[in-house]
């Protein structure tokens, strides 16, 4: 009794040994592809399945990555005042708290930079001051940047004067050494 059991156990190991192995085998031919696929459904429910966030953009890619915001504009010329500088310019409110996170960044670069330097804040707090912001963002050149930005609080441009072009954007970024780079780029090419 002991060894008929044994030898059924024997066999029945041997035949899935030789399943596992078939069906891991890439050199083995499978005639049954329906087989085949439903197996591997069942070792990897998943395996079928398309990965919904793969065609997803990463979101976090361009927050503090300068190089990726190269090919961006800020929609036309800047304004007479701002050229021959490279313009730092802040979605600024004063309910965000990433933006009160950067502000001793900002200060600091102000301080810095101050006479080198174009600083623009863009305050959209309320729409009372979306209205003056608009304004002074259509005057200065910057209304497309606005109106694509408004709602981005903490994101902090740098701007090429003379193309308009947008040579990094930052969001909730208080890294000082991130925009000390740029902008020592920007004034070397001045």
């Amino acid at each position: 009794m002991k060894i008929r059991y044994f030898s059924l156990l024997a066999i029945v190991s041997l035949l899935s040994l030789g399943a596992v192995v078939s069906c891991s085998n890439p050199n083995t031919a499978n005639t049954n592809t329906s087989t085949n696929v439903a197996t591997e459904a069942q070792a990897n429910p998943c395996a079928a399945k398309t990965n919904p966030c793969a065609a997803k953009a990463n979101p976090c890619a361009a927050k503090n990555n300068p190089c990726a915001a190269k090919a961006k504009s800020v929609g036309g010329p800047l304004a007479q005042e701002l050229q021959g500088k490279p313009v730092v310019v802040d979605v600024f409110a004063t309910w965000c708290a990433s933006c009160k996170n950067i502000a001793p960044t900002l200060s600091q670069l102000k301080q810095e930079y101050g006479d080198r330097v174009n600083f623009v804040v863009l305050d959209v707090t309320d729409k009372v001051k979306v209205k003056e912001t608009q304004a002074q963002a259509e005057k200065l050149g910057l209304g497309k940047f606005l109106e694509a930005n408004k709602s981005k609080t903490s994101t902090v441009a740098i701007v090429d004067p003379a193309s308009g072009n947008i040579l990094a954007i930052f969001k909730n970024n208080p890294n000082r050494d991130d925009y000390t780079k740029i902008l020592d780029t920007a004034l070397a090419k001045i």
